[in-house]
């Protein structure tokens, strides 16, 4: 790639101004795309965006905008907006988006209303794109500040994903590149729902050994599932799976794992959604679930999340309901 690439942002929300400014410190041009025409303004005028990443200046090669028509003569795309959002994000963008300009998806879900993974969206919305998944254990404010982090980028090419790694690398930021566009996406999404019931745990204290064997467990369900739907198991051990996994079911930087941890404390699901906001463990769970059934994978953590967002079932009563699982040998994934 060379220095004078363009890299369009289409997000303008923690992680993709992280993302900006990552692209914007390895030497290209960036446009950040917001959609209210005043958070835009905001970040043109005081260079900060101060709504969702407040402290972290903007890189002076980022331009804020609100016009998709900033997409024409783009080197790369990214699609740094919620999984459910996806879908129209890529319709909006693609009449100015050119022919075979590489998308990299920062989503990390599945799309609710028709079970396809994110890769399989943007095959849909943008056949001719060749697309792209960045995913692993990170927060965005981490990136922002120059805390050591390290993420897979994934594409069908493993030249390409390398030259795409390549485009967003610095030292603090370290992109290890895959060809398993499947296993990279299906560690992002499977986790956040694995973090929803960990942090139910922990707002019912029910202690750090249950918090780890629910790690464990949940990691056996996500390896299931994943192998289940095409993915390398040797992908779901590393960054995009387990890395990303144990990340985001114990901090509270996570929205999925403290949506959970009000869940476990006693609030409601809507109450608790309206605190946390977006939360794209509780959009994907739904469809995982049903995608799991499909294949006959068994996910029993990951219903027993669906079981208390659909209130169908109380907190204590999936609980009860695990625990009471008959033992099997470990190795049996």
């Amino acid at each position: 790639m060379a220095d004078s690439r363009r890299i369009a942002v289409l997000g303008g929300g923690a992680w993709g101004t992280a993302l900006a400014n990552l692209a914007a410190r390895a030497g290209a041009d960036v446009t950040l795309w917001a959609r209210e025409p005043g958070h835009v303004a905001e970040m043109a005028a005081t260079g900060v965006n101060a709504r969702r990443l407040p402290g972290v200046p903007l890189h002076a090669a980022i331009t804020p905008t609100g016009d998709l028509a900033t997409l024409e003569g783009a080197d790369i795309v990214l699609l740094a907006v919620p999984a459910q959002s996806l879908r129209r994000m890529a319709e909006q963008a693609r009449p100015f988006v050119a022919e075979d300009v590489p998308v990299v998806v920062c989503a990390k879900g599945i799309e609710r209303s028709t079970g396809l993974f994110m890769s399989d969206v943007i095959a849909a919305v943008l056949p001719n794109h060749p697309p792209a998944i960045l995913s692993g254990p990170s927060f965005a404010e981490d990136v922002a500040r120059g805390m050591p982090t390290a993420v897979t980028l994934a594409a069908r090419d493993a030249d390409g994903a390398e030259a795409l790694a390549a485009a967003f690398a610095a030292p603090w930021f370290r992109l290890y590149h895959s060809a398993d566009i499947r296993g990279v996406e299906i560690g992002g999404a499977v986790k956040n729902v694995l973090a929803i019931a960990s942090g139910i745990a922990a707002g019912r204290g029910l202690g750090q050994s249950a918090g780890a064997a629910l790690i464990a467990r949940g990691f056996a369900e996500m390896t299931r599932f994943g192998m289940a739907y095409g993915a390398d198991p040797g992908t779901l051990m590393g960054l995009a799976g387990l890395g990303d996994l144990v990340l985001t079911c114990s901090s509270t930087q996570s929205r999925n794992y403290s949506f959970g941890v009000a869940l476990g404390q006693g609030m409601s699901v809507a109450d608790a959604t309206a605190q946390a906001g977006t939360v794209e463990g509780a959009q994907t769970c739904p469809i995982l679930v049903d995608l799991a059934a499909r294949k006959g994978v068994d996910m029993p953590i990951a219903q027993a999340v669906d079981a208390v967002l659909s209130e169908r079932s109380s907190v204590e009563t999936v609980i009860t309901a695990l625990l009471a699982r008959p033992a099997k040998a470990e190795a049996k994934l």
